[in-house]
């Protein structure tokens, strides 16, 4: 398994200690509900446990999106990531005199 970051292990830490299980054994292609036998509300209370450990709320549509523990990892290191501004700032439109050659 690669290495994980930070948030991943604290996922997985939270997953194991909700299944009372070996975090190691939690991998990232496993889906919550097919290979961790979780059924929807223990999904639910896990992500709620999720939402606590990281202040923040996940909205209702976005939990039919997190079906693998990957896409759980993915969506919270997602919504962790420092927003990057999405177009360049403006230019004034202003130029600056050419430097004279001397």
């Amino acid at each position: 398994m690669a290495t994980d970051s930070a948030i991943a292990g604290r996922i997985r830490t939270a997953l194991a200690d909700y299944l009372k299980r070996d975090a190691g054994t939690i991998e990232s292609h496993h889906a919550l509900r097919a290979d961790l036998g979780l059924d929807s509300m223990a999904t639910i209370e896990l992500l709620y446990r999720i939402e606590e450990a990281f202040d923040f709320q996940i909205p209702d549509e976005d939990l039919q999106k997190l079906v693998t523990v990957a896409d759980v990892i993915g969506y919270v290191e997602g919504r962790l990531r420092p927003s990057s501004p999405s177009r360049p700032a403006k230019r004034s439109g202003k130029r600056l005199p050419a430097k004279k050659k001397g």
